[in-house]
Formats: C-alpha cells, structure tokens, sequence
C-alpha cells in the first residue's frame, strides 16, 4: 500500500475543495442511511408490531438496536482513530444493508429483534466513524460548521421523506418494503465511500492498540439488565428476580467503574468523564436522547393505534419533526459562529422541545392536522439547535487524540438515554393501558374480551378490527364504543409516559444553563511543514 502525505490546502481543510466535497457526500450519504432507517421504521413499527403479533416486543424492536449500536460505538470509535475510520464506514454499510435485508423476511418478533441487533452493530460502526471522519476532514471549527451543512442536508432527505416514505411503503407495499429500501440507498453510500472518502490516519497513534473487550461485556450486562428490569417491573412487580436484575445492574454499575479506572484502554474513558465541561455535555446528550427517541418511537403509535390515522397519514403529520432537524440545524450553524456563547443555543432547543412534548399531551383525535404539525415542526428545530451543537462543543474541547472516542461516546451517551426513554416510557404505557382496558371493559360488562383487547396492536390492524366488531355484532355489546374506549386509554396511556419526556426536556434546559461558556476558537494557521496529523493510503487500497 503505497502512504502519501496530505496537506493542508486552505486554512482548517485538509483537501481541496473537490475532494472535500466528494468525501463529504460519502460521509453524509453513509450517515444518511442509518437516519433513513430510523424515520421509516418508526412510522412502520405499529403497523409491523400488528402483523407479527408480539406488542410485548414492541419496545425490543428499537432497544435492541440501541443496544449493540452503544457496545460497538466507542468500540469502533478506537479503532478508528488507530487504523483510519475508512475501512470501518465501508464495513458498517455492508453489515447494515444485509441485516436490513434480514429484517424484511422477518416472520417473527424475536427474528426481527435479532436482525435489528445486527443493524444495531453496523449503526454503532457507522457513527462510531463516520462522524469523526468530519473533524478529521476540517479541523477549524467555524468551516467544520460550514462543510456540516453537507451533512444536515442529507439528514434532511433521508428526515423529510423517511416518514412519508414508510407510510406509503407499509400501507400499498407492506412493511418488509422499509427494509429492502435500504439496499439502494446502501449501494449508493458505498459507492462514495469507497472512491472520494480518504483513508486518514493519525501519525501519533504509533502504539498498539487494544481493546477492553471486558468493559464492552460489562455495559451490555448493565444496559440489558436495566432494560429488562424496567420493563419486567410494572408486569410483575418486585419478585425475586426482577430484583435480582436491579442487584445485577448495580454490580455490573460497580464493577465497570472500577475496571474502567484502572483500565489503560478503557472503552469509557474515564478521564474524559472526569473533565467537566464534558461531562455536563455528556449528560445532556443523554437527556436529549431520552427525549428525541421517546417521541420518535411512541407518537407514530399514539397517532395511528390512539388518534386511529392510517401509515401514511401518520408519515405524513410526523415528517415535520425529523425534516426541520437539518432546517434548525443549517439556522443553528449561520447563528452559533456569531454568538459569544453557543450554549445558548442549546437552551433555546430544549425550551422548544419541552413545549413540543406539552403539545403531544394536550393532542387529541380532533386536533387540526396542520395544529399537529406545527408541534412537529417545534420539535424538529429543537432537535436541530442541540444534537450539532452538543457534537461540535464535544470536539471543540476534546484534544485531537480523543476525537475519535470523544464523539462516539457522545453518539452512545445519546443512544443511551434513547433506549431508557424508550423502556421507561413503554413499561409506563403499557401498563396503563393494560390496566385501563380492563377497567374500561369490566365497567361496560365486556370482561370476556379482555383477551381480544389487551394488546394494542388490534387499534393498528384494520383487518383484525373488522373481524372483532363481526363477533361483537353478535352480541349486545357496542363494538365501536369498546374500540373507543380503548383508544381513549392508549391515549392516556402514551400521554402520561411521555410525562417523563417532557420533565426531562425542562431538566434539560436547566442542565444547559449550568454549561461554562465555551468559545468556538478557530485552528492556527498551518506552518510551513504542515504535514503533522495524518497521512493517507491512495485509491489502491
């Protein structure tokens, strides 16, 4: 493999302005794919959920997936600082696109499960790498800013037509269709990848590299343990061993702090947690990750299974939230260069957040669509005010060694919060619809469907539906009002777990305000050996 040297050609830009464009559109096409994956699964899953028969699952279907993403972020993160991040967003596209070809001849709950953990671990490769390819590429801050509105676009494709898309794709393809979608999508970021994305490494990383596959085991089992006890307690209540899950939880808490302290290789830096101003970022990446993923997942089943919209009206009203990401982040890159203190920023998102989440709890199955859409839209430029600035503030104070592994652990820290929000607010609705179904049903004398309405899904499957209200027609029971009845509790029931989205979006802009004010510093001119950071295998590797 032949190494050439690569210099700096403009101020804060490692390429020219052709190769840096081309890099980019890799980059951002092979991030695009994940986000891509995440819009249209959403707005699909109740209608998948309905079909496969398995709401317990139903939450399963986007933790799992967080899951091995967060185990194998930091993971790939390393390494990518070591060899070059290259290889790896190559390898997370293959693994990515052939566990969506997986997932689309699911038959099964638990097989689909498992194919979305193997997603999981191409998206924790991609974000692991992809992103920090970005500081890599631009290391001067304001032009990172500048060059990352590439990067916004393509997350605003993939956000705008991902809702729609799956919508229209599950109501006249199936839902199998928003997996095989993918394929295309992944044959196209390949191919950028492989011909304009450069392979760049750090000349500093000379030593050997290890992994601490030790801490990786122990996250799992704390992460898996958490998730299981959360979701296992309101079912069953404290016996025996939903608390053991708490005791191994704590444990696994203990003893991953411990190895990690000691540990020379630690996939969670605990120098890095100790600082801070990072920590505090760190934090607030998982507040908003609570918050985004908790709307993401459980309003496509309030408005299809509660408000009774068909997928592709769903898509339709929930593509403002993810489409207004890349509009609020392209207004946030033009404001936060010429603000003293970019934080504030930040505040202003989790203050839109919070009345985004007001908004989703005062909603009703009468509320105008386009009234439905301006809460979108609020919750979409929130998002676009915090998850860019929250990463450019991350590697602005990171030291280049830990670029790498500084934004990944942002990357997992948010995907962390995602999958507690997704549990909590699940093990929360669930329960209360459980609950509330029964009572609604005893106190209409219709105990004996119990069965045929514990389970959600059957506000979802229109086909199920007809065949119900065609056994209750025999009957001296009011089909449509048990149905509304339901529909009433799925309401409430998702309206008080996204309670606890919403307290957290208000901690959360008390959480920003405690940030120290951190100044955006433009990289010192290049000198005049400006070979010292990278070099980089030409197109024969």
């Amino acid at each position: 493999m032949t190494i050439r040297t690569v210099a700096h050609h403009s101020h804060g830009q490692i390429l020219p302005f052709r190769e840096s464009l081309m890099a980019m559109l890799g980059v951002s096409f092979a991030a695009a794919l994940g986000e891509l994956d995440q819009t249209i699964v959403g707005t699909g899953l109740p209608t998948i959920v309905a079909e496969l028969k398995g709401f317990e699952f139903y939450p399963w279907v986007s933790t799992f997936y967080l899951l091995t993403s967060i185990i194998t972020i930091p993971i790939f993160g390393c390494l990518g600082d070591y060899y070059g991040r290259k290889p790896f967003v190559i390898t997370s596209i293959i693994i990515f696109s052939s566990a969506s070809a997986l997932c689309g001849v699911a038959d099964n709950m638990v097989f689909l499960v498992l194919a979305r953990g193997l997603q999981g671990i191409g998206s924790g490769m991609l974000v692991g790498t992809a992103f920090a390819c970005i500081p890599d590429l631009f290391p001067d801050p304001v032009i990172r800013l500048r060059w990352q509105v590439i990067m916004s676009s393509a997350f605003g494709i993939a956000n705008t037509i991902g809702p729609s898309l799956g919508g229209i794709l599950t109501e006249h393809y199936g839902w199998r269709s928003i997996f095989y979608i993918n394929l295309p999508v992944g044959l196209l970021s390949l191919y950028f990848v492989w011909l304009y994305l450069p392979h760049l490494r750090h000349t500093e990383c000379r030593s050997k590299i290890r992994l601490d596959w030790l801490g990786a085991l122990l996250i799992a089992l704390l992460l898996g343990c958490l998730q299981l006890f959360v979701e296992l307690l309101p079912k069953y209540g404290a016996t025996r061993s939903v608390d053991s899950l708490l005791v191994v939880c704590i444990v696994s808490a203990y003893a991953l702090w411990k190895w990690e302290k000691r540990c020379t290789h630690a996939i969670l830096p605990i120098d890095l947690l100790r600082d801070k101003n990072l920590s505090m970022l760190f934090t607030s990446a998982m507040l908003i990750g609570f918050v985004m993923f908790s709307l993401l997942i459980y309003v496509p089943l309030l408005f299809q299974g509660g408000f009774g919209m068909s997928s592709q009206d769903v898509g339709l009203t929930i593509t403002p939230l993810v489409a207004f990401i890349t509009i609020g982040s392209i207004a946030n890159a033009r404001i936060v260069s010429h603000i003293s203190d970019p934080k504030l920023m930040l505040g202003i998102g989790f203050v839109l957040l919070t009345v985004t989440c007001l908004g989703v709890i005062a909603a009703t199955p009468v509320t105008q669509h386009w009234l439905l859409m301006v809460i979108m839209i609020t919750g979409g430029v929130g998002l676009g005010f915090t998850i860019p600035n929250q990463t450019i503030l991350v590697q602005q104070i990171a030291n280049r060694q830990c670029l790498g592994i500084a934004t990944a652990l942002l990357q997992s820290l948010r995907m962390v919060g995602g999958m507690i929000g997704i549990a909590l607010t699940g093990a929360l609705a669930s329960h209360l619809y459980t609950n509330g179904v029964y009572k609604a049903l005893e106190n209409n004398h219709a105990g004996q469907w119990f069965a045929a309405l514990q389970d959600p899904q059957i506000l979802i499957n229109r086909n199920a539906q007809a065949a119900l209200l065609n056994q209750l027609g025999h009957t001296t029971h009011n089909g449509k009002m048990l149905f509304d009845a339901a529909r009433e509790v799925l309401i409430t029931a998702i309206h008080t777990g996204l309670t606890l989205a919403t307290l957290i979006a208000a901690v959360s802009i008390w959480q920003s305000h405690r940030l120290p004010q951190i100044k955006l510093q433009r990289s010192p001119e290049p000198t005049a050996d400006p070979v010292t950071k990278f070099s980089t295998a030409n197109s024969e590797d």
